[in-house]
């Protein structure tokens, strides 16, 4: 079965740090580019960082030298390292394959002291 599955999202405080996970499945992983995108409430979803399948990333202004995302592709895994985390982070986030409309179910983020 082609899916994606997020975990590891919760409620953080103010400069606290999450990693969120994303599991793969039903294609191989290591030809796709993989994303992760954000919706805060009441808002559009937008993009937050991409990896290439050989690694190379990029990344919106506005978590730059906070987040990190990565791939492990031997376990057809993708994560995101979120630091210093501030309220404007709070939203659903979700990983996404690029080429081919693939989303998983969204995982909740929720910094707020």
């Amino acid at each position: 079965q082609v899916q994606l599955v997020e975990s590891g999202g919760g409620l953080v405080q103010p400069g606290g740090s999450l990693r969120l996970s994303c599991a793969a499945s039903g294609f191989t992983f290591s030809n796709y580019g993989m994303r992760w995108y954000r919706q805060p409430p009441g808002k559009q979803r937008d993009l937050v960082a991409s990896i290439a399948g050989g690694g190379g990333t990029s990344y919106v202004d506005s978590v730059k030298g906070r987040f990190t995302i990565s791939r492990d592709n031997a376990k057809n895994m993708v994560y995101l390292q979120m630091n210093s985390l501030k309220p404007e982070d709070t939203a659903v986030y979700y990983c996404n394959r690029f080429l081919g409309g693939l989303w998983g179910q969204g995982t909740q983020v929720t910094v707020s002291s």
